[in-house]
């Protein structure tokens, strides 16, 4: 194999120049996002000094994406998804620009700015189902696992960038020009989906309202391939997210050192930007089923061994392996759904996978901390990997389409 292949596969930014804009807005908007999530943090907590008020800047920003997202899948799927992309990210610079200026006049009391954040989630809640037909639209088939992966570690790259530098300018210029940085990140966002073709469903419109929302739903029960796929990564993520036992496991193994416990979370994503920088082999080798579930088993498998060592830097060698596992297991999964899935309602789905995504993570570390609350953190984390490869096996097992090694075949027809 040459080494070139090896890489990260970066035929989609040879052959689209749409996808080049689409890729550059994007990324320079994540990392303002990662920034404004870090402020919103920061000028909550020192406001209040309230632990309650913080963790309600994580509710603002998930309720209107569960709440809000199959219906503004069902939206995306009803009319061209280049304008509701547009429409919406528009709506998101306007909510950061409020931030800004509340942020300069600190007159907007906390549950202003909650509702800010909650109102800039529910626009994002609406672009990404929008955006979720980008990729099979622009890219040949056969390179739109590349293009995944390439967002994957882009923004992977910028969760690890956007905190940082938002610290460093939170210190020297103050929460304002944050807000209003992550505000300008949108007009490249904006630029990046302007030169796209008209993008209107192809085949029939979906339905208006909670009917159009149920037909999304009925197609996930129906095709167990993509069913299978949310079902994969509701089990790593549900049984066995990780990051809330971080703190008890330092305490119980490790010391409870500080340094410690802030190399957990960036071992796993210098573990996802790895993986996906060398996913050249895999994006090409159109298995994307048989990938993610080993990739999921993986994830499992390297919490366990996590929770059974005693040593820091096996333990973190542990976490940079899930991280490249999971890193795979979503580049797969994502283009399982988006090969998969009619266009008709590719808007739908994306939003249920959008759902499942935000959702898992943050039941999983509900899970965790009652779990370790009754037992002990390493308990929590051995048993919670344990059972996600346990599901994983039981999926592949319920769905023998995800196990096929043969070319998957052409999308279904609309039910």
């Amino acid at each position: 194999m040459s080494l070139t292949r090896t890489f990260l596969d970066i035929r989609p930014l040879r052959s689209s120049p749409v996808f080049r804009r689409l890729l550059i807005g994007r990324t320079v908007s994540l990392l303002g996002g990662f920034m404004t999530m870090v402020t919103v943090m920061y000028q909550v907590w020192d406001r209040t000094h309230s632990t309650a008020w913080t963790g309600a800047v994580g509710l603002a920003q998930a309720l209107p994406l569960v709440g809000f997202g199959l219906f503004a899948g069902a939206w995306a799927d009803r009319a061209d998804r280049r304008r509701v992309y547009l429409a919406a990210t528009v709506g998101q610079a306007v909510c950061s620009l409020g931030l800004a200026v509340q942020g300069f006049t600190g007159h907007v009391p906390v549950a202003g700015v909650l509702l800010l954040v909650a109102v800039q989630s529910a626009f994002g809640a609406l672009a990404a189902p929008a955006a979720g037909v980008f990729l099979p639209r622009l890219l040949p088939k056969d390179q739109v696992a590349a293009g995944l992966a390439l967002q994957q570690v882009t923004g992977q790259s910028m969760m690890l960038l956007g905190p940082a530098l938002a610290g460093v300018l939170l210190g020297w210029f103050g929460i304002g020009v944050c807000y209003l940085l992550d505000a300008l990140s949108f007009g490249l966002a904006f630029y990046g989906a302007f030169g796209l073709p008209p993008l209107p469903p192809e085949g029939e419109p979906a339905r208006p309202g909670l009917r159009g929302a149920l037909d999304g739903l009925r197609f996930l029960a129906r095709h167990r391939v993509v069913r299978g796929a949310l079902i994969t990564d509701l089990a790593a993520t549900v049984l066995s997210f990780p990051t809330s036992l971080f703190p008890l496991v330092n305490a119980e193994r490790f010391g409870d050192h500080p340094r410690t416990l802030g190399l957990f979370l960036s071992a796993l994503a210098v573990g996802g930007i790895a993986a996906t920088a060398l996913s050249g082999p895999l994006t090409r080798l159109a298995r994307p089923g048989p990938v993610m579930l080993c990739a999921s088993a993986g994830w499992g498998v390297a919490l366990v061994l996590f929770g059974l060592t005693t040593n820091a830097w096996a333990g973190l060698a542990l976490l940079v392996l899930a991280g490249a596992a999971d890193a795979t297991a979503v580049v797969s999964r994502s283009t399982i759904v988006q090969t998969r899935t009619p266009d008709a309602l590719l808007g739908r789905v994306t939003a249920a996978e959008q759902i499942v995504g935000q959702a898992g993570p943050s039941l999983g570390n509900v899970r965790g901390g009652l779990l370790a609350g009754w037992t002990s953190g390493v308990t929590a984390l051995v048993a919670g990997g344990a059972l996600c490869v346990l599901a994983v096996a039981g999926v592949a097992a319920a769905t023998p389409e995800l196990r096929d090694r043969r070319k998957p075949a052409a999308k279904p027809a609309v039910p």
